[in-house]
């Protein structure tokens, strides 16, 4: 590593190198056009923060599935796809010498209703969720659904995939013992819950072949009761360990409804860095660190003493998204907004805004009212739920 680790390359397991150690994690953006492309917004929210330095960005949420969106603002890759539109995404994410790539989602049991039908590795009927149970049948079809995702996602010039396995998400409620109650093959002990993402990593592999990027997000923990804990983690990074898996970002928590996601928890300083250094035990496998960095010193530390070998960060870079660009001279840190007993959803649906914002060529609104983004949030979702079901059926 250079004197300067932040700023010095990494190559990847399957030969890819990124430029440095700074990428901008995968947030839902929500900034597709209602039918599962991409609007003139996104393509320059991406290509501003390739401007601004990023070594790698990843785009949040891209389904295989429309049936299994978690939300209409979601990019879809399949037959029906602006094949132009995606390469403009592409592209423009390519810049200065950055990489895209495109998170591989599917909402599981956290489908938003309005466009698809909720179903998990288990029935629930809970407030604010309820959900079928998968067949054996559509559970053995979701590793070729992955990989023909992937395949689209490299052709359409995405630079890498990232099987998304946290959050809450499908692969993660299959991992969770709180979400997952199968008897058979996919649900009790934690390899037969591990099953379907090791069969979905192994499938998107084969898809891409060796030399196209494949990493994974991984939940240090969901943060609820009953759920997935980091003894489980652990055990799950040391089996991706023996696969061909290229990086694992470690984040953390759920958009279980009702439940705080990590990044609105109000926790100080990286918030799963004990884990990371656990992880670190476990494999040899680059890590990515993910959640509540927010200095240059707190990079810098990470880094140097080979807690993780990435730094991902979303919000500073939404603040900022010449960050990169500032770290290197030394500038001065991101100044985060304060917010007083936040409404739920209302930290989300402020940054949300303000990519928009940032795609629109405007500087972002530090005044912005909360509950007006929540509003404003909710409209624009609205809006897109018809465009949605008149595409997709």
């Amino acid at each position: 590593m250079s004197a300067d680790p932040i700023f010095a390359s990494l190559t990847l397991p399957c030969g890819v190198s990124i430029k440095n150690r700074l990428a901008k994690s995968a947030m839902s953006d929500s900034l597709g056009d209602g039918r599962g492309d991409p609007t003139d917004e996104q393509i320059q929210l991406y290509g501003r923060w390739a401007a601004g330095g990023v070594a790698l960005s990843i785009v949040g949420e891209v389904q295989g599935n429309p049936h299994a969106a978690e939300k209409p603002g979601n990019l879809v890759l399949d037959a029906q796809s602006d094949t132009a539109r995606l390469r403009a995404l592409t592209q423009s994410g390519s810049q200065n010498g950055a990489l895209l790539f495109a998170q591989l989602g599917h909402a599981g049991a956290m489908t938003h209703p309005p466009i698809g039908t909720p179903k998990g590795p288990s029935a629930l009927s809970l407030p604010g969720l309820t959900c079928a149970a998968l067949t054996l049948e559509e559970i053995a079809a979701l590793p070729a659904q992955f990989a023909r995702t992937a395949h689209m996602a490299k052709q359409v010039g995405f630079g890498g995939v990232q099987i998304h396995a946290a959050h809450g998400f499908l692969l993660s409620q299959f991992l969770s013992p709180l979400f997952n109650k199968r008897t058979d093959t996919y649900g009790g002990s934690l390899p037969n819950r591990a099953c379907l993402l090791l069969e979905v990593l192994e499938a998107v592999r084969n898809a891409v072949g060796p030399r196209f990027p494949v990493i994974i997000k991984l939940n240090a923990t969901d943060q609820l009761d009953g759920g997935f804990t980091e003894t489980e983690a652990l055990d799950v990074v040391a089996m991706l360990d023996q696969t061909a898996i290229d990086m694992i970002d470690i984040s953390g928590g759920t958009y279980f409804p009702g439940a705080k996601s990590a990044s609105d928890s109000g926790g100080k300083g990286p918030y799963f860095e004990v884990f990371c250094k656990g992880a670190r035990a476990k494999t040899k496998k680059p890590l990515m660190l993910t959640g509540g960095i927010k200095t240059l010193e707190q990079a810098t530390s990470i880094l140097t003493e080979g807690t993780a070998d990435v730094i991902g960060l979303a919000r500073a870079f939404i603040l900022d998204p010449d960050l990169p660009q500032r770290w290197y001279n030394n500038g001065s840190a991101v100044s985060f907004p304060r917010f007083t007993e936040p409404p739920e959803g209302g930290v989300t649906a402020w940054y949300t805004q303000q990519m928009a914002r940032i795609g629109r060529d405007q500087p972002i609104d530090q005044c912005a009212d909360l509950d007006t983004a929540i509003a404003d949030y909710n409209a624009r979702d609205a809006a897109r739920i018809p465009l949605w079901n008149a595409r997709f059926g």
